[in-house]
């Protein structure tokens, strides 16, 4: 629907108003009519469009009905159907009459003069900016969605500054620029019509920290970019120039949605009329864009290497090298962090994580980093931060723990959940088991990954201890046979339940590189003790786990009878009876 203001009309002067372009204006014909006049008539110049709403149809005129009575209480509405070339050089004229007809007992006259004002954005997420129907104040997800779509300016184009982009307020480069989403301005009509009026730019206050826009006039010149808006900036008046019709604007994100913000910001823009002397300025049109700060969105590792980190420390040579190998094969470049950059800290992994942002203009990869802060706390800003590599980070208030490595965040495949799709997958954070004094990632850290809404966070509560766990503690033969589908109480074909004991035996390999760690007395137990291991032993494992895949591909793999796993496997001296075993088994399910 079109917005629409009420214009008063008067018999005794003419009058003039102000119609932009897309929009209607209400004309007050009841109240301004002459005392005994009993219906009224209007007409209306060749660029006016006029239609009466009169109990309940709205009908075009002219038409064949001439006059229209007053006592319905009637409406009339006008459009304009382009930009005046100058103030006032349309009009509509209101005739009203007495009961009897006759000569008009009196005349309202209404000088227009149309103006176009719009605020556009890339709301059809085609990479530049048009006009559209599209609603521009809203904003939906999905393929077939709309709205204008913000990045947050959080890489560092000019190698040569600190901090990230959008911590200044200056504009350093053109490839700066192309990081910030364009706002344009679309302003035609009678310049004197303008100047005797204001066009105001203006955001919300709460959206004030969130953007900053920039603009240059009509210059190219990067000095001459300016923020008009953000942090005190709250409104900015246009000025409307003689030989362009069109104000380009460029908008960079501060901040990623977070617990306290949704990612949505407004921007809008205000015609206001020029008041007489001693009143406030009324406003006359307002158009509003909406835009979306872009989600962080964590990178699957199920997507090919562009690059591949890893650390330096002490004895650690030929894992470097086999690290380093089959990336030469692949043609992916080797990062190595040196010793004295990462102060014998190997866990990289721990320390960051790859993800990205997106915009229908571009896309810059932003490594979040963890608030562990061990020693390389300093490697993601010194090293990744860079032209166009973003940089996000959370840290801890409560103080962080190995719960907060970022070892511990993993990206699902794309899923369904309940008819939802997911296809970035879902974030998969581990948790320690719930209970009192239980551990968790860092609250920063899971509000901020809720608050991106596109991968939806999941928590995982694995046991904390082996000993919490039957499937490892007796070697879980049996929960993994119990599923519900064989609940029929009939032994299968050995390929119904191949999957299930394939992955038992995965299970058991990994379990069995790891079974000798002893437990500590500290808080955390055998998982703290774990974690240890795994962080300081970087070549045993690498061999264990090699050899652990020669078994599961050379041994597990090729079996093709249950007798035959549970040999393989070493459990024929506790089953030797393995048809009865299964037999019995599949009984003992209620």
């Amino acid at each position: 629907m079109a917005q629409q203001r009420r214009v008063q009309l008067s018999t005794q002067r003419p009058g003039s108003a102000v119609c932009v372009l897309g929009t209607e204006l209400a004309l007050d014909v009841c109240g301004s009519a002459p005392r005994g006049a009993a219906s009224f008539q209007a007409q209306g110049s060749p660029g006016v469009k006029l239609w009466v709403l009169h109990e309940d149809r709205s009908v075009k005129l002219p038409s064949s009905v001439c006059r229209w009575p007053l006592g319905a209480q009637p409406e009339l509405l006008l459009a304009m159907e382009r930009p005046s070339k100058e103030p006032g050089d349309e009009k509509v004229r209101v005739s009203y009459f007495r009961e009897d007809g006759g000569v008009p007992v009196g005349r309202a006259m209404l000088y227009l003069t149309c103006v176009e004002v719009s605020l556009d954005a890339d709301v059809t997420r085609s990479g530049a900016v048009s006009r559209t129907l599209l609603d521009k104040a809203s904003w939906t997800w999905g393929p077939d969605g709309h709205g204008a779509v913000l990045l947050v300016n959080c890489d560092r184009d000019d190698p040569d500054t600190e901090g990230l982009d959008n911590e200044d307020s200056a504009v350093r480069s053109y490839n700066d620029l192309q990081d910030m989403a364009q706002l344009v301005l679309r302003m035609r009509g009678p310049r004197a019509t303008f100047a005797g009026h204001r066009l105001l730019l203006h955001l919300d206050f709460g959206d004030a920290d969130k953007i900053r826009v920039f603009y240059g006039g009509n210059n190219v010149e990067l000095e001459m970019f300016k923020p008009v808006l953000g942090g005190s900036k709250l409104s900015y008046t246009v000025r409307p120039s003689r030989h362009q019709h069109e104000s380009v604007f460029y908008v960079e994100g501060l901040a990623f949605p977070d617990v306290a913000f949704s990612g949505l910001v407004s921007l809008h823009v205000t015609l206001l009329e020029s008041p007489e002397k001693g009143l406030l300025e009324s406003p006359i049109f307002t158009d509003t864009v909406v835009f979306r700060v872009a989600p962080w969105i964590m990178t699957p590792n199920t997507l090919a290497p562009l690059e591949v980190f890893v650390c330096s420390v002490d004895k650690n040579e030929e894992f470097v090298a086999a690290v380093g190998a089959p990336g030469r094969r692949a043609q992916v470049p080797l990062t190595v962090c040196p010793a004295p950059q990462n102060q014998q800290d190997r866990w990289i992994q721990d320390e960051v994580e790859f993800g990205y942002i997106q915009a229908p203009h571009k896309t810059i990869p932003v490594v979040f980093d963890s608030p562990r802060d061990r020693g390389l706390k300093d490697f993601p800003v010194r090293s990744i931060l860079g032209p166009d590599f973003g940089y996000v980070a959370r840290q801890a208030p409560e103080g962080a723990s190995s719960l907060d490595s970022f070892g511990n965040l993993e990206v699902s495949p794309p899923v369904t959940v309940q008819g939802k799709e997911y296809p970035l997958g879902r974030i998969l954070i581990g948790s320690s088991f719930p209970r009192v004094g239980g551990r968790r990632m860092a609250k920063a850290v899971r509000d901020f990954l809720v608050a991106q809404k596109v991968q939806a966070p999941v928590e995982l509560f694995p046991p904390g201890q082996p000993e919490q766990c039957p499937g490892l503690q007796d070697r879980g033969i049996n929960s993994v046979l119990s599923l519900p589908r064989l609940a029929d109480k009939a032994v299968k074909e050995f390929s119904t339940y191949r999957s299930g004991l394939l992955f038992w035996a995965l299970v058991d390999l990994i379990y069995n590189m790891f079974k000798k760690v002893p437990t500590s007395n500290t808080e955390g137990g055998w998982s703290f003790s774990l974690a240890e291991f795994i962080r300081h032993n970087d070549m045993p494992i690498h061999e264990a786990a090699d050899k652990a895949l020669k078994t599961f591909q050379e041994e597990f793999m090729p079996v093709e009878t249950f007798s035959e796993f549970l040999d393989v496997a070493g459990l024929l001296s506790e089953i030797n009876d393995p048809d009865n075993f299964l037999k019995d088994l599949l009984n003992s399910i209620p």
